[in-house]
């Protein structure tokens, strides 16, 4: 089958490639459905939040590829993927999308633990004597 629109969707480190084609509304997420593969019905509509701004949730089957990260983070990557291949698809869908900040990345890491000490921020007690 074609594929209509291709994204790559990014959240945190997890990585997310996203294959939107014609079809029944099927979302497939690492060869799995994405009910089994979230743990929490809020993981699953953020990532099938692009779908439901544009309408177009039972026209298109999405298969999904990622990597990295929590669920969290996938399901965040799920939807900036998500959002990305539907620009692609139709680019009447773009300015819904770009209302709703679903094109935007969403640049949050985990700041980087220092060396000679406990964190990224947190420091060794400090003794006076």
């Amino acid at each position: 089958m074609k594929n209509l629109g291709m994204g790559t969707g990014r959240r945190k480190t997890a990585v997310a490639r996203v294959y939107v084609r014609q079809g029944s509304g099927k979302i497939v997420i690492n060869n799995e459905d994405i009910n089994k593969y979230f743990a929490t019905q809020d993981q699953v509509q953020l990532a099938v939040k692009p779908l439901m701004v544009t309408a177009s949730d039972g026209k298109y089957d999405v298969i999904i590829n990622v990597k990295g990260g929590g669920l969290n983070g996938q399901a965040g990557a799920c939807s900036h993927g998500i959002a990305r291949a539907l620009a692609q698809v139709d680019a009447e869908n773009r300015s819904s999308l770009k209302a709703n900040s679903l094109l935007c990345r969403d640049s949050r890491m985990v700041e980087r633990k220092k060396y000679g000490q406990r964190g990224a921020r947190r420091r060794f007690q400090f003794s006076k004597r």
